[in-house]
């Protein structure tokens, strides 16, 4: 992707089934669940490079001894610090008690971060925020076992405030407004509460405290809490939480916008948010690994008894289509096909705009994450070739020579690395003309492989805020002097800002609404911005449910095609001298390349739960206002 995008985050949780001993015969360490946690974040690092975190939980400790452990790092490669921490404590405990080496009950007795349960997360710093507080697992401590609460999630709830509320009015002071903060309080809020009667039902038979202690961590019924806590939320998410005692969960949320996938065998309870991750950490088939339903929790149980349980009754399924496009590893078979398929799917309007002259033109991809949609154009336009060399036999075969024959068969595609990334300039420079020069030379190119004459395609997954095509790409491939250029983008417009995750909060950022609003001024319809503010603002006091995305009318005046050339205008400076061309996916071919993956609010403005549109009208009014603050 050209611009910058972050995602918030992801997870990974394991759960042994079997004694530590079990993985020392077998795998030759106990530190077997630890080693697993550091390929399964590390195989996640594109989810978040800001922050990591890492809990762990021992089972059947004795009062007294650390059972729980908790690691986070906000370093320049937090995942590296995280476990280069967890390893020279580990060393220095070996070291220091050359008996632990061979004692799985010494070691998990007395070395920390060893354990049964574990939780690991990472994540991007969002809206500015990158402290150490801010990284994940947090935790909720509790002298009472079963009431310590640990919790890690990829997540973003539009209604805080509404939740925030809703902890006040149940005598709790919540420390902080934060989402993370505010859902954690909530769930330990109903732990707490059921803790609190099943006490008092064991104490009527005759239970002390102590006695009672154990039989409440069987009892303890997750999923009726996850119930209660969760009634509420809306927004997007993949909640992980570990209870003190043992039990763990991950619950995602009904509509199924985030993504959790989960493997389970007589070793092993494993989830995490991709796939591959899973299968390669454990070298499982793509088969065993699945897909956590919308709207369930895997619950894991101190005893080792795993379900899938219904917690929240699933909407209709709008799972993020960015994760097939962009943000999850392309590596999953399936989301290598779609992305594939993106690219073949944009080949007909690539046709149209080269006059189908695939002899003089160069096809490339912007690295890194769109070459997987360049190789679906590429087929597709080897195709349109092949068609064009059967043509031409065809219509010359009364006078078809050897040497013609050869030299129709002789034209190959022509396709070239043209764009490079230089990973390690940094445009550290805040001046604007200085950083504008900078930003320029983020991207370099190859040199001799286009000619004047030819068109240039470049395939790019996303185009968001257009910056650095604007001031690096279009102008670096000008270099080139091409006869025109022509930009694709394998996801439709980008129109109106995430609620759920992703980092693109404000509408003024996005180029398709700056474009939108260009065209209304072309067309004296500008009149309009201020009638949307002004429906916008009427709605502030209703019900989320009741709330209309009534920002959709910006882009009513206008074909996706008028808004795409509009596009390209802006992001083309005047000393820019091939013909620039930028053309998007449309939705209709989105779905068809992600069918299972329908979630589009970003593209079409239709969000998928009530919150979203409370969220969009909120960012317009921000607009409206001059106001830079985030929308929820």
């Amino acid at each position: 992707m050209s611009d910058a995008l972050k995602h918030e985050c992801g997870i990974a949780h394991i759960r042994l089934l079997k004694p530590l001993d079990y993985y020392k015969e077998k795998y030759g360490t106990a530190f077997y669940g630890v080693n697993k946690m550091y390929l399964m974040m590390e195989k996640q690092h594109n989810r978040g490079q800001d922050g990591a975190g890492f809990a762990s939980i021992k089972l059947n400790t004795i009062p007294g001894e650390r059972y729980i452990s908790r690691v986070r790092s906000n370093q320049a490669q937090p995942i590296q610090d995280i476990f280069a921490q967890i390893n020279e404590r580990i060393n220095d405990e070996i070291k220091a008690n050359p008996e632990y080496a061979d004692d799985t009950e010494l070691q998990k007795r007395y070395i920390p971060y060893l354990g049964e349960v574990f939780l690991g997360h990472v994540r991007y710093g969002t809206f500015g925020k990158n402290s150490i507080e801010s990284v994940h697992p947090f935790l909720r401590q509790n002298n009472w076992m079963h009431r310590n609460l640990i919790v890690a999630g990829n997540f973003n709830m539009t209604n805080v405030n509404k939740l925030f509320n809703n902890l006040v009015e149940l005598g709790q002071h919540p420390k902080e407004r934060a989402d993370t903060v505010t859902v954690m309080e909530k769930i330990g809020h109903f732990l707490d509460d059921e803790v609190r009667k099943l006490y008092k039902k064991l104490k009527k038979q005759g239970y002390s405290k102590v006695t009672a202690s154990p039989v409440i961590a069987e009892k303890l019924n997750v999923a009726k809490i996850l119930r209660k806590s969760s009634k509420d939320w809306d927004g997007g998410y993949a909640m992980a939480g570990l209870i003190g005692h043992g039990d763990s969960f991950v619950l995602r949320d009904p509509a199924g916008i985030r993504p959790a996938y989960y493997y389970k065998d007589d070793e092993v309870v494993v989830v995490a948010s991709e796939r591959p991750v899973i299968q390669t950490v454990f070298n499982v088939d793509f088969k065993d690994v699945h897909e956590l339903p919308p709207g369930n929790a895997i619950i894991t149980k101190k005893n080792g008894d795993v379900s899938i349980k219904e917690i929240l009754e699933p909407l209709e399924r709008k799972a993020c289509s960015f994760e097939r496009i962009y943000f999850s590893r392309g590596s999953d078979a399936e989301i290598y096909e779609e992305r594939k398929m993106l690219g073949r799917l944009l080949m007909p309007d690539v046709l149209k705009s080269i006059n189908h002259d695939t002899l003089k033109t160069v096809f490339s991809f912007i690295p890194n994450t769109a070459e997987t949609s360049f190789y679906g154009m590429v087929e597709a336009a080897q195709d349109e070739l092949n068609k064009q060399k059967n043509e031409a036999i065809l219509e010359e075969k009364e006078t078809l020579t050897d040497a013609r024959l050869q030299e129709i068969l002789s034209h190959r595609l022509r396709t070239e690395k043209i764009a490079i990334k230089d990973v390690k300039l940094r445009t550290f420079i805040t001046e604007d003309s200085s950083r504008d020069d900078l930003v320029a030379h983020v991207y370099d190119v190859t040199y001799g492989v286009v000619k004047p004459e030819d068109n240039l395609v470049i395939i790019d997954d996303s185009i968001v805020r257009g910056t650095t095509l604007k001031k690096s790409i279009i102008k670096m491939m000008d270099r080139l002097k091409p006869k025109k250029i022509v930009v694709v983008s394998s996801a439709p417009q980008i129109r109106y800002p995430d609620c759920y995750g992703i980092d693109m909060a404000r509408l003024e950022g996005l180029v398709a609404f700056r474009a939108a609003l260009e065209l209304l001024k072309d067309n004296n319809q500008y009149d309009i911005v201020e009638k949307v503010y002004n429906k916008c603002k009427e709605q502030v006091d209703l019900d989320d449910k009741d709330v209309q995305n009534f920002v959709k009318e910006i882009y009513d005046p206008f074909t996706d095609e008028e808004i795409s050339d509009k596009i390209s205008e802006l992001l083309c400076d005047e000393d820019v001298n091939a013909e620039v061309k930028v053309i998007y996916q449309t939705v209709d071919n989105l779905h068809l390349a992600c069918p299972k993956n329908l979630g589009d609010w970003y593209f079409t403005g239709n969000y998928p739960t009530a919150g979203g549109n409370r969220v969009v009208n909120r960012a317009f009014m921000n607009f409206f206002e001059g106001k830079e603050g985030r929308a929820y």
